[in-house]
C-alpha cells in the first residue's frame, strides 16, 4: 500500500469520482464547443461574403465534423471504462477499482482532459481566424494535439480491456474516424489560407496610379533579385557536381593503382558516370 504511487493533487478515494467527472466535463466542453461554432458559422455569413466567407464555412464545417467525432469518441470511451471496471473489479466497489489501479486511473484522467483541452483550444483558434484576429497555423497545431490525446486516450483504455471487447474495437475505429475529421480540418485550413493569401495580394482594385506604379517597380526588383540568386545557385550546382565527378574519378585511378582501397561496389555504382544511350 505505501508503495504503490500516490496523485498529486487527489486522494485514493477520490479517484473514481475523478474519472466520471472529467468524463462529464469532456462532454460538456465538446457540446459547448459545437455551439460556439454554430455561432461562429451565423456571424461569419453576416459579417463576411465572397471568398472569406467560403473559406471560412468550409473551415467551421470541418470543425464541426471533428467535434461530432470527438464526442462519439468520449461516449464510446466511457462505455468501455465502465465494461473494463465490472469485469475486473470483482467484489470490490468501483471506488475500489479505481484506487487499486490508481497509476491507470491518473492516465485516464489526463487524457481525458487533454481531448477536452484540444477542443475548447481548436474553436478559440478557429473563432479568431473568422474573425480575422487569428493564424491559420493554430488550426492546425490543435488539430495536431487532437489526434495525440486521442490515441493518448485510447492507449490508456486499451491497457486493461480485453481484446474481444466491442466497445474497444468501437473505441479505436472512433479513434481512426478523428484523426481524419482532425486531417480534414488541417487540409482545409490550408486551402483556405492559400485562397486568402492569393486573394489579398493580387486584389489592386482599390490602388491609386501611383501606388500601382510604385509596386509595379518593388515587383519588378524582386523579379531580377530572384533571378539572380536562380543563376547563382545554378552555377554551385555545376561547381558541386564537377568536383563530384572529379573526386569519383580520383577514386576510381587510386584503387585501380593500389593506392587506396576501392569503394563498395554499390557507391563505385554511384558514383561512376554512366555511359551513353546507344543509338538505335
Amino acid at each position: 500500500q505505501e508503495l504503490r504511487p500516490k496523485s498529486l493533487d487527489i486522494k485514493q478515494e477520490e479517484l473514481g469520482d475523478m474519472v466520471e467527472k472529467e468524463m462529464a466535463s469532456t462532454s460538456e466542453a465538446i457540446e459547448d464547443a459545437v455551439r460556439r461554432i454554430e455561432e461562429m458559422m451565423s456571424q461569419a455569413r453576416n459579417k463576411s461574403s465572397g471568398v472569406k466567407l467560403e473559406v471560412n464555412e468550409r473551415i467551421l464545417n470541418s470543425c464541426t465534423d471533428l467535434m461530432k467525432a470527438i464526442r462519439l469518441l468520449v461516449m464510446t470511451s466511457t462505455n468501455l471504462q465502465k465494461e473494463i471496471v465490472e469485469s475486473g473489479r470483482g467484489a470490490a466497489t468501483t471506488q475500489e477499482f479505481y484506487a487499486k489501479n490508481s497509476r491507470w486511473t491518473e492516465g485516464l484522467i489526463s487524457a481525458s482532459k487533454a481531448v477536452g483541452w484540444g477542443a475548447t483550444q481548436l474553436v478559440e483558434s478557429a473563432d479568431r481566424v473568422v474573425l480575422h484576429m487569428g493564424k491559420y497555423e493554430e488550426l492546425i497545431v490543435c488539430s495536431h494535439e487532437i489526434a495525440a490525446s486521442t490515441a493518448q486516450l485510447v492507449a490508456a483504455s486499451k491497457v486493461k480491456a480485453e481484446k474481444s471487447s466491442r466497445n474497444l474495437a468501437r473505441l479505436q475505429e472512433c479513434s481512426r474516424n478523428v484523426n481524419e475529421m482532425a486531417a480534414n480540418v488541417v487540409a482545409s485550413t490550408k486551402s483556405g489560407q492559400e485562397q486568402i493569401e492569393e486573394k489579398d495580394t493580387m486584389d489592386f482594385s482599390g490602388m491609386s496610379l501611383i501606388k500601382l506604379k510604385k509596386e509595379e517597380m518593388e515587383t519588378q526588383v524582386k523579379v531580377l533579385e530572384l533571378e539572380k540568386r536562380l543563376e547563382g545557385e545554378r552555377v554551385r550546382l555545376g561547381e558541386l557536381r564537377k568536383q563530384h565527378y572529379a573526386l569519383a574519378g580520383t577514386y576510381d585511378e587510386a584503387a585501380e593503382d593500389g593506392e587506396a582501397k576501392p569503394a563498395p561496389a554499390p557507391r563505385r555504382g554511384i558514383l561512376k558516370k554512366p555511359p551513353l544511350a546507344q543509338k538505335p
